[in-house]
């Protein structure tokens, strides 16, 4: 056997024959479906390029699923790329963090790569979060022509203490702005006696909090509990599972 300084790592062979992209390559080696001369592969290993190499069919199916992610998250960390020393959600995306009732489809050290947020829940709030590799998926929530309803329980508060009057509801109903620009009509009604239910249709930054404050309310919590046809359910605090076959926002 050849020195393993010698040759050219396998994974960028087959970067360079675009079979697969490097760190996906690792992923399939890894997972042990790679081949060089008959025997399986290691995590670093080179070749010469003239060696016969061979792929299971297990890791071309994997290539062509796009999966997607339905996280509960927590408050303290944020959609998107770190920031100000919080941590992305994404994080949370292990195999160790998943949802013991999920059920259906095998955990990929792949699956946890590109995954980008289908829309935003802000540091301090919690519930459902859509992390996707499928643009499609991304563009179908939040592309501009999007009209998929997103629903939320918002606990709050009056600023004075009062009881929360039947205008401030109205007004969150129709007829706010924000940044200068009209809100689409929401859906707001009482959930239980200290938390309203938001339906939505847009997801402007920090929409709910900022609406609340042109009526008076303050917001001590905000849980986003369904977006689509798809809901939050059983799904604990932290964890994560896929977005079945079957669902469809």
């Amino acid at each position: 056997m050849r020195a393993a300084t010698e040759g050219t790592r396998l994974s960028k062979v087959l970067a360079d024959r675009s079979i697969a992209s490097r760190r996906e390559a690792d992923a399939w080696i890894e997972a042990g479906w790679v081949r060089v001369n008959g025997r399986m592969a290691v995590l670093g290993q080179r070749v010469q390029g003239n060696e016969r190499i061979d792929i299971d069919p297990a890791a071309r199916q994997q290539q062509l699923r796009r999966v997607t992610i339905l996280l509960n998250k927590p408050v303290g960390y944020v959609s998107g790329q770190p920031e100000d020393g919080h941590e992305a959600a994404v994080v949370l995306v292990t195999p160790a963090q998943r949802w013991g009732e999920d059920r259906g489809i095998a955990w990929h050290p792949g699956h946890d790569r590109g995954l980008a947020p289908a829309g935003r829940l802000d540091i301090d709030s919690t519930g459902l979060l859509v992390l996707t590799q499928d643009g499609r998926i991304a563009r179908h929530l939040i592309g501009e022509d999007s009209d998929v309803e997103k629903e939320y329980l918002v606990r709050v508060q009056p600023v004075d203490g009062a009881p929360v009057p039947d205008h401030a509801l109205e007004r969150l109903r129709h007829g706010l702005e924000l940044d200068g620009r009209l809100l689409k009509p929401a859906k707001v009604s009482w959930a239980n006696e200290d938390q309203l239910r938001f339906v939505l249709r847009e997801g402007r930054k920090r929409q709910i909090r900022r609406m609340c404050e042109l009526v008076g309310l303050n917001v001590l919590g905000l849980k986003r509990v369904r977006i689509g046809s798809v809901v939050l359910g059983k799904l604990p605090l932290g964890q994560w599972r896929y977005l079945r076959d079957d669902e469809r926002f």
